[in-house]
């Protein structure tokens, strides 16, 4: 009989009766009349309102109603059932307003429903299993009002913590008093998520509230990084957390730590685990790959888009773990986009524990909101580089015809044919045109001649920055693949070095490929050493990996997940006082089209976890077995025409023998044969033969086509932000500039002295200009200062008199250097100078270019000429008393 038709004493024997067992609630025995009970499941235990299912009794003191159901029967509204009991027992020590039990349970076998009576606010929740003596007896002695007191009088008062870093921990606090289980904390990528759950952590465990407490990342590095940084967080003055509190890890590997790293991570002994006890106070730190397989062992295994399968190495070490294990579960970056199985391990695994649990992440997936339920606090990037803690970026458009057209290939040219799983190449002369679709670029086919025009016109700004920064900027570019004998990366890795010629250790691959010696080391050396100065990767550098002088993203594959692109642009936001970083700079490969598209799309995205991919026979047995058949009947149909369609011709021959024709006929009238011949086509779809070559029938060889041919035109320019998220060219920018400076003479004075009374225009007046063109227009996030002016003209020098004199009356752009020049040859040809008098000029002429003006004060200030033990008087002799008529000469020629 199914399960669903059980009624409700069998499911109470089968079900019901294992689950009190296997908490620890034996012996279950029937109530008999003035027996007491010591520790034992009572059933039918007699109350004031009706016997109770079972009464469950430890050291002699009732503790819990249970109230069971049948299979079919939801058990949580059935919880009003167990508080009638619990308002009805008799003989109990306990009173919480009008209930008598401290605790009450619902469950049908499957689902477990639990509340804890002893406040009127706290709220029933679905928990995976029944709450063991000891859990319950730690539970009684807690004093949580005493714990959630002492987080209200101590002020969060860490000087380090910065103050959305403070505004997170006390909402997440505020969210406990309120008693929520679930919740979730946004913060963009780089803001420090770490460094303050580690503050809320030592809080928690301070107060009382917490004893327990793991912290959940899903990748080693991570962890080893948050182990790291709570044995180096001063918790308290002169004492670091790891010596107030244990704090214990999985173990690690020697690649998982940084180089410098001297701490030795303690791995958590399995009875801190098996058998938590009241008195054990410890923080622990692992993969969520690794407790996955400590709770579900193979079950618990999740697939190869985590990373970390040697996580998985003994996935058969499962251990019973109770619910009660750990007060306080943190989820660090939760907004993994995992596959809808990993999903749900994933989901399972945070569900098993019936504790507070806390989500963090830089971008919320609806998997995770939906999970946690309620966002307590969200800082994000606007705010956080509006209030200096992250830098904004700038846009490049780097767009490429074969990019978004494809290539054709003319009858008679030569191409590349490489086979895909040998990697042999081989070179043919085309028969007729061939068209290759953009869509299937660098997946099946390559166009040579566009990775070496983006990588040359990338190579233009990656020196022009170099020039002016003085250093080479760090450059993080993704790429489509790095598949064997087809790899985007390795193509792009020979062009860049090439370009670049600086060495192999200058450009660097990173990914998970086989192909890399110790990936973790490589990306080590990416953040702390000068080589490599550009490295590629698909996206195994786009989450959770901190290197904060990245200063270029480059997007030479598609994006079209939102989590993902965040990720991938969190990746520069991050400061680095270190190189005097101000902002980063994305390329977008693909005509600012990426750029253009994320623009529009919210901050928490809908997306879901990947889809699954059932096999074939599962969706047969599925069918078989009379789950959602008419869905599965069409799934199956499409995926054996989807065989159909690339299959060779022996395998279709065998498909042929086994059904007795085309196996795209057979697929396109499935659902007509399983209606007329059930018993018949059923029995051929569950057949081994059947199952066997829908398993293993042979692919044709795939070639992958080098079309060195095909010639691309490729252009670049930079992009400008409208406040409305719309996208500018430069000559629409420069555009608003023109008419921002021609309409606006009146209301900024600055402007008006410099174009109509320019010898009134003195340092003063520049400051105020620049400081009016910073803060406008409101129309544009990209505001009018030099930085964008400069890269709008494509005149990386340009001054700044010059930009607005050229858009008010079309003067000539010239670069500071030049003005500065030209000023002192009017001046020089004016007047005759002595070789003293030429020296100080200079001098001068070294701070005009700096600072564009002089005045009388910076004689006496600025260290261009205090170093040289000279003051305005003794300047001023120098010039023969007209010193301060000179300045003047020289500021009116460099203003006109």
């Amino acid at each position: 009989m199914p399960e669903q038709n059980w009624n409700e004493h069998r499911t109470r024997k089968q079900y019901i009766d294992k689950l009190l067992i296997n908490s620890k609630w034996g012996p279950i025995v029937p109530f008999e009349e003035g027996k007491t009970y010591d520790h034992a499941s009572v059933e039918e235990y007699p109350t004031q309102t009706g016997p109770c299912d079972y009464a469950l009794f430890h050291a002699k003191r009732p503790l819990i109603a249970v109230e069971g159901k049948k299979v079919s029967v939801g058990p949580q509204n059935v919880l009003q059932q167990a508080q009638r009991y619990a308002r009805g027992f008799q003989k109990s020590p306990f009173t919480f307003g009008e209930y008598h039990l401290p605790f009450i349970y619902s469950t049908n076998g499957k689902i477990i429903w639990f509340q804890d009576l002893r406040h009127p606010l706290n709220r029933s929740r679905e928990i995976t299993a029944i709450h063991t003596p000891n859990a319950l007896e730690e539970l009684l002695s807690r004093d949580e009002d005493t714990a959630k007191a002492w987080l209200r009088n101590n002020t969060i008062d860490n000087p380090v913590l910065r103050p959305y870093q403070k505004e997170a921990i006390a909402a997440i606090e505020q969210a406990i008093a309120d008693r929520k289980r679930n919740m979730l904390v946004a913060m963009a990528t780089g803001t420090g998520k770490t460094f303050t759950i580690i503050n809320l952590i030592y809080r928690l465990m301070k107060s009382g509230l917490a004893k327990r407490i793991l912290f959940l990342v899903d990748r080693r590095a991570l962890a080893a990084q948050a182990v790291t940084a709570l044995a180096s967080f001063e918790a308290e003055p002169n004492l670091k957390f790891d010596k107030c509190y244990e704090v214990y890890s999985q173990r690690f590997r020697r690649e998982d730590l940084d180089e410098d790293i001297k701490y030795d991570s303690k791995v958590l002994p399995t009875d801190y685990l098996t058998n938590p006890k009241s008195r054990d106070s410890f923080v622990y730190v692992c993969t969520i790959q690794r407790m996955g397989i400590n709770l579900f062992g193979q079950d618990g295994m999740f697939g190869q888009s985590t990373g970390d399968l040697d996580d998985e190495s003994d996935a058969d070490a499962k251990l019973d773990i109770p619910i009660h294990a750990f007060d306080v579960v943190i989820a660090d970056e939760c907004h993994r986009g995992y596959t809808a199985q990993e999903e749900s391990k994933w989901r399972e695994t945070l569900k098993h524990f019936d504790g507070i649990r806390i989500g963090l992440t830089a971008t919320p997936a609806a998997h995770t909101t939906a999970f946690f339920k309620d966002v307590v606090f969200r800082y994000e990037y606007e705010r956080a580089v509006k209030e200096g803690f992250l830098v904004d970026y700038d846009a490049v458009s780097i767009k490429s015809d074969i990019t978004f057209n494809g290539a054709f290939l003319k009858e008679g040219e030569e191409v590349g044919l490489k086979d895909t799983k040998t990697g042999q190449l081989v070179f043919d002369i085309l028969e007729d045109e061939r068209v290759l679709a953009p869509e299937s670029n660098e997946a099946e086919w390559t166009a040579p001649d566009r990775n070496r025009k983006i990588v040359k016109e990338l190579k233009k700004y990656l020196l022009s920055q170099e020039e002016t920064l003085g250093h080479f900027p760090k450059t993080l570019i993704f790429a489509e693949n790095d598949l064997a004998h087809t790899s985007h990366c390795d193509q792009l890795i020979d062009m860049l070095r090439g370009e670049f010629n600086r060495g192999d250790a200058f450009v660097q691959k990173i990914t998970g490929s086989p192909t890399v010696d110790r990936p973790l080391q490589r990306i080590r050396e990416f953040r702390n050493r000068q080589n490599p100065g550009i490295v590629v990767t698909v996206d195994m550098l786009s989450t959770g990996v901190d290197v904060p002088k990245i200063e270029n993203i480059v997007f030479l594959r598609p994006v079209r997940s939102r989590i993902l692109f965040e990720q991938m642009m969190g990746r520069g936001t991050r400061l680095c006082p270190e190189i005097n970083k101000t902002h980063f700079t994305v390329f977008d490969c693909f005509g600012g089209t990426l750029l253009e598209y994320f623009k529009q799309t919210t901050s928490i995205t809908a997306e879901a976890p990947i889809k699954p991919t059932k096999t074939i026979r599962e969706i047969v047995q599925a069918i078989a077995d009379n789950q959602s058949r008419a869905y599965n009947i069409k799934v199956l149909s499409k995926r054996l025409q989807r065989i159909s369609k690339n299959i060779t011709q022996e395998s279709r021959n065998e498909f042929n023998y086994i059904l007795g024709e085309d196996i795209a006929d057979f697929a396109m009238t499935l659902e007509d044969k399983l209606s007329k011949n059930w018993a018949g086509t059923i029995k051929t779809l569950q057949g081994e033969a059947f199952l066997h070559i829908c398993e293993n029938y042979q692919r044709p060889k795939r070639e992958f086509i080098i079309a060195e041919s095909a010639e691309d035109l490729v252009t670049s320019e930079v992009i400008f932000r409208a406040a409305d998220g719309k996208e500018l060219k430069p000559g629409d920018y420069l555009k608003l500039f023109e008419g921002f400076v021609r309409d606006n003479p009146e209301h900024i004075d600055a402007i008006d002295i410099l174009l109509n009374k320019p010898k009134d225009f003195h340092t003063d007046e520049l400051k105020a200009l620049r400081e009016k063109l910073a803060t406008n227009p409101d129309a544009l996030l990209d505001k009018f200062n030099e930085r964008n002016l400069r890269r709008a003209y494509n005149k990386e020098l340009a001054d700044i008199i010059s930009m607005i004199r050229h858009a008010a009356k079309n003067d000539e752009l010239l670069t500071v250097e030049t003005r500065v020049d030209r000023a002192l040859s009017k001046v020089k040809a004016k007047h005759h100078f002595t070789e003293a008098q030429e020296k100080w000029l200079e001098h001068i002429r070294h701070h005009l270019i700096a600072n564009l003006l002089i005045e009388k004060d910076d004689i006496d200030t600025l260290p261009i000429f205090t170093r040289q033990g000279v003051n305005y008087t003794q300047l001023n002799r120098v010039f023969d008393g007209k010193l301060d008529e000179l300045l003047k000469e020289i500021n009116e020629a460099v203003l006109t």
